[in-house]
């Protein structure tokens, strides 16, 4: 018996550290998507839509808008942390926290938004290169 308490003991005591350790892992991912500019892609994205929004309904759409974003970083994370080690995302936030990282950053709102001008209009110039070939 005083061994099955000792091993419940050990098990919960390894539970709580990994746990712990679990929480940084993810403070450490949450950090990483903020400093690689996913909030200004998504400020990109929010604008592209807001054009489509009413003017008078706006307020209330990006009220709805913001709060659905904790839990899609919340996804992301969890989906980061399947893919890098923690030691990957110290080194990438090492990266970010650098002045090379830190305009990468900065800059990924503006080359989001050109990225999807660019992309849209060789959607366009595809969409007639697969008319001829679909006559």
């Amino acid at each position: 018996m005083r061994k099955l308490i000792l091993t419940f003991a050990l098990v919960l005591v390894a539970n709580m550290g990994m746990a712990q350790a679990n929480d940084t892992f993810k403070k450490d991912v949450m950090k990483m998507i903020e400093v690689t500019g996913s909030a200004n892609q998504m400020k990109v994205a929010k604008d592209q839509i807001l054009k489509m929004v009413p003017k008078e309904k706006q307020a209330a759409f990006l009220v709805e808008f913001d709060a659905t974003l904790p839990a899609l970083y919340d996804k992301m994370a969890e989906l980061f942390m399947q893919e890098y080690t923690q030691e990957d995302v110290k080194a990438i936030l090492k990266f970010y926290e650098s002045p090379i990282g830190k305009k990468m950053s900065q800059k990924s709102g503006v080359i989001a938004e050109k990225s999807m001008t660019l992309g849209q209009e060789w959607a366009m110039g595809l969409q007639g290169m697969m008319m001829k070939y679909m006559q």
